[in-house]
C-alpha cells in the first residue's frame, strides 16, 4: 500500500510553492473570519458552551484536511449536525445536566468509529442509497428545528431547552406576550444588518459585521440592565484534553444516534467535496474522505470537540478565496487559536438575541425552496419521500428521520422495479430496416401466434410475480410462443432464472416455447448455468428479434399463417395468405 494512501497529505505537500502558500494564507484568513461567528452559533445550537464550536474549527478541521482527499473541503461544526447532536444526546440526558458534554464527546467518538469502519471497508457507495430528496427534506426539517430552538433567545423568553418541536411551538405561543422588546430590537437589528451587508457588500463578512453592530447596540441601550442575556466569555485556552465515556450501557444508548450522525456527516462531506470538485477538476476518493472524517471526529472527541463534517459555506469561501491545498484550512485553524488565546473575552460582549439572529439566518439558508418546488412539480413519489422525511424530522426522534426517509425511498423504488413494463413490439412496415417498435405508440399490427415483449427492468425476486402474471395472461389469450426482448434487463437473479426455466417448460408443454433476445451477456450468466439452461435451451437465445423470428417462423402453425392478414414479418411472404387463396380459387373456377 502506498504511503499516500495512509497519509494523503504526503501527496500535496511536496507540490507547495511560494505562490500556493500565499493563496492558502489569504484563504485561511477568509475562513477564520467566517468560522468565528459560525462556530459560536453552532455550539449554541448543539447546547454547548461557545468555545466548543471553535474547538471543532481547530482540531476537526486540521485532521480532516490532512487525511481527507479534497483539496478544498473545510470541516468542523455544521448547522444540521449540531441540531442532530443536540437531539440525540438530549434524548438520553438533560441539556442542563453535567453529563451532557461527556455524552456529546462519547457520541462524537462513536460516530467517528462508524465512519472509519465504513471507510476501511470501502463502503462509500452506501451514501448513494440516501437520495437527494431525503437530504432536502431532512435539512429543511433540521432548519425549522434550529429556528424554533432560537426563538426564546431572539424574543427574550424564559423557556426551557430540549423540548419537542410541538411543545416548543405551543409554549412559545403562550409566552409570546411576555417578550422582551429590547431583545427583539437587538435581534432584528442584527438580522437586518447581516442581510443588507450580504446584499450590498457581498465581499464583507456579513455575519461578523452584524454581530458587531448588534453587540454595540445592546451595550448602548443598557445590555443586561434591559434583561438582555449575553453569551459570556470563553476560557482563554487551547482545546483541552477530554475522554469519552467508555461504558457499554452509555454506548448502547447512543449507538443509533451515533450511526445517524456518522451517516449525515458523511453525506454532507461527500456531497460538498463533490460539488467543489466539479469546479476545480479534482478527482476525489470517497473512501478516503470517509477515513478523514472518521479520524477527525475520533481525534476531536479527545480534545473537547463535538461531531463535525464538511461545511458548504466555508468550503465554498475557501475555494473562491483561491485556496490551493488543505494548508488553507490549517492556516484558518491557527488564526482561531490566536483568538482563543489572546481574545477569549470577545464573546462576553455578544448578546444572545444577536447570536440567535445569526442562527436564524443560517437556518433560513438551509431551506432549499428551489429543490422543493422542483421535486413537487415533477414527481408524486419523490414528493411523498420529501414530506415524510420533513415531517418525521420535526415530529420523531431526529436521528430516525433520515432512516425513515431512506426506507420510504427504497419501498417506492422496489414498488417500481417489482412491476417492470412489458412492452409489446412489432416491426414497422414503413421502415426499410423494419425495426421493432412499441405497438401502442406506432399503431402496428401484431402476430397472432408469436408475442414479442420488451422487458424494461431487471428480472429479480421482486419482479418475478409480475412477469409470470403477464406471461400467464398471454397464454390465456391463446399465445404459445413468447419472445422476450431484454436490452433493458441489467441482471437476473436466482428467482428470475428459476422463473424463466419454469415458464420455458410450461410453454413447451403447451406446444410452444419461451425465447430470449437482445439480453446482455452479463445478465444471462446465471441463466446459462446447467440447472437453468437445460430448460431454457441455448438454441432459444438470440442476438436480435430479427434472428429470433427467422428461426422461430417455421415452428408457427402454417394454417394459422395462411388465414392471417397481418403479414408483419418478412418471412410471412413465404406462406400464401388469404388474398392469394381467394385469387387461386377464382382462377381455377371458370364460372367465377
Amino acid at each position: 500500500m502506498r504511503a499516500e494512501r495512509l497519509l494523503p497529505f504526503l501527496e500535496w505537500m511536496p507540490r507547495m510553492s511560494g505562490r500556493s502558500l500565499r493563496a492558502d494564507l489569504i484563504a485561511g484568513l477568509t475562513g477564520a473570519v467566517i468560522v468565528l461567528p459560525q462556530g459560536v452559533a453552532y455550539a449554541l445550537i448543539a447546547g454547548l458552551p461557545p468555545e466548543y464550536g471553535l474547538y471543532g474549527a481547530i482540531v476537526i478541521a486540521i485532521v480532516a484536511g490532512l487525511f481527507g482527499s479534497s483539496m478544498h473541503l473545510v470541516s468542523g461544526p455544521t448547522a444540521a449536525l449540531s441540531i442532530v447532536v443536540f437531539s440525540v444526546v438530549s434524548g438520553v440526558v438533560s441539556p442542563d445536566s453535567a453529563e451532557f458534554v461527556p455524552f456529546v464527546l462519547t457520541v462524537t467518538f462513536m460516530a467517528g468509529v462508524f465512519q472509519l469502519v465504513l471507510g476501511a471497508a470501502r463502503l462509500g457507495a452506501l451514501v448513494n442509497f440516501i437520495s437527494h430528496t431525503v437530504v432536502v427534506g431532512f435539512t429543511t426539517g433540521a432548519a425549522v428545528l434550529i429556528a424554533t430552538s432560537q426563538l426564546r433567545h431572539f424574543f427574550g423568553l424564559d423557556m426551557p431547552s430540549g423540548q419537542s418541536f410541538i411543545n416548543t411551538v405551543v409554549q412559545f405561543a403562550q409566552l409570546l406576550p411576555q417578550l422582551n422588546p429590547w431583545a427583539v430590537a437587538v435581534g432584528a437589528l442584527t438580522l437586518t444588518t447581516s442581510v443588507l451587508v450580504a446584499r450590498l457588500r457581498p465581499q464583507w463578512p456579513s455575519m461578523l459585521v452584524a454581530m458587531l453592530v448588534g453587540s454595540v447596540f445592546a451595550t448602548l441601550i443598557g445590555g443586561a440592565e434591559r434583561g438582555i442575556n449575553m453569551v459570556g466569555a470563553m476560557p482563554g485556552q487551547l482545546p483541552p484534553p477530554s475522554t469519552p465515556i467508555f461504558s457499554l450501557e452509555v454506548m448502547s444508548q447512543l449507538a443509533p444516534g451515533a450511526l445517524a450522525i456518522a451517516i449525515i456527516g458523511l453525506i454532507e462531506a461527500v456531497a460538498i467535496s463533490r460539488a467543489v470538485a466539479t469546479k476545480s477538476g479534482q478527482r476525489l476518493d470517497g473512501n478516503q474522505e470517509f477515513l478523514g472524517q472518521g479520524l477527525s471526529n475520533v481525534a476531536g472527541s479527545f480534545f473537547s470537540c463535538y461531531a463535525g463534517s464538511g461545511s458548504f459555506t466555508r468550503t465554498a469561501a475557501n475555494y473562491h478565496a483561491g485556496a490551493w491545498t488543505p494548508l488553507s484550512v490549517i492556516c484558518s485553524a491557527m488564526l482561531v487559536v490566536l483568538v482563543l488565546v489572546f481574545a477569549p473575552g470577545i464573546t462576553a460582549w455578544l448578546p444572545m438575541p444577536a447570536m440567535a439572529a445569526i442562527v436564524l439566518l443560517i437556518a433560513w439558508k438551509l431551506i432549499d425552496l428551489k429543490h422543493w418546488r422542483a421535486i413537487i412539480g415533477v414527481s408524486r413519489q419523490e414528493t411523498l419521500v420529501l414530506v415524510v422525511t420533513f415531517a418525521s424530522t420535526l415530529l420523531l426522534a431526529l436521528e430516525f428521520a433520515i432512516y425513515l426517509g431512506v426506507l420510504v425511498s427504497l419501498m417506492l423504488y422496489l414498488k417500481r422495479t417489482a412491476s417492470p413494463r412489458m412492452v409489446p413490439l412489432a416491426p414497422v412496415p414503413s421502415r426499410p430496416e423494419r425495426p421493432y417498435r412499441n405497438v401502442e405508440k406506432w399503431q402496428v399490427e401484431q402476430c397472432p401466434q408469436l408475442k414479442i415483449l420488451r422487458v424494461d427492468g431487471s428480472l429479480f425476486f421482486g419482479a418475478v410475480a409480475h412477469v409470470q402474471s403477464v406471461l400467464h395472461g398471454l397464454t390465456q389469450q391463446g399465445y404459445r410462443h413468447i419472445l422476450l426482448v431484454g436490452p433493458g434487463v441489467n441482471f437476473i437473479d436466482v428467482a428470475g432464472a428459476e422463473m424463466l426455466a419454469h415458464e420455458a417448460r410450461r410453454l413447451r408443454d403447451l406446444g410452444g416455447g419461451l425465447y430470449l433476445s437482445s439480453f446482455k451477456s452479463t445478465a444471462l450468466e446465471l441463466v446459462r448455468q446447467d440447472v437453468y439452461i437445460s430448460e431454457v435451451g441455448e438454441e432459444n437465445i438470440f442476438h436480435s428479434p430479427q434472428e429470433a423470428v427467422a428461426t422461430l417462423f417455421p415452428r408457427l402453425d402454417e394454417s394459422t399463417c395462411r388465414a392471417c392478414t397481418a403479414r408483419i414479418f418478412q418471412e410471412c411472404s413465404r406462406v400464401p395468405g388469404p388474398e392469394s387463396q381467394t385469387t387461386k380459387s377464382r382462377t381455377s373456377d371458370p364460372e367465377k
